[in-house]
């Protein structure tokens, strides 16, 4: 962990890679992740934590499958919302956009339950294959 105040523009001018979070901090137990996003993520579920979201540039949306039905949860920039444990959602950024979320040290990006995982993806960790 450094200790030193970290630009988070700095850190995600580090990287392109669509969907593939990296680690900037961490707080106890838990990493502090960023990560650019464009078009749609898969439909995933965290079974035994809930995920975080804060966004810091850019739009996102979220689909979320509730016992009540499917609704869509619209971030603008600067805005949080946390998607409870066990609730399936898929985030999507239409124009991309720039995240910070708060999770558990070694939660997977897919979540613990997911769709297929595209062949751009590694299914280990989730995160986006280099070209």
């Amino acid at each position: 962990m450094s200790s030193e105040p970290i630009p988070l523009s700095k850190a995600l001018a580090s990287f392109d890679a669509l969907w593939s979070p990296r680690i900037v901090t961490r707080v106890n137990d838990y990493d502090v992740r960023i990560a650019k996003v464009e078009g749609e993520h898969i439909w995933h579920v965290h079974d035994d934590t809930d995920e975080f979201f804060l966004v810091l540039d850019g739009e996102l949306h979220i689909f979320l499958r509730e016992p009540d039905g499917e609704r869509t949860v619209l971030l603008p920039q600067g805005a949080v919302f946390t998607v409870p444990r066990g609730t399936e959602h898929k985030p999507y950024a239409p124009f991309g956009a720039a995240i910070l979320m708060f999770e558990p040290t070694g939660t997977p990006t897919v979540g613990d339950r997911h769709d297929e995982i595209p062949e751009h993806v590694d299914p280990t960790t989730g995160h986006a294959l280099s070209t």
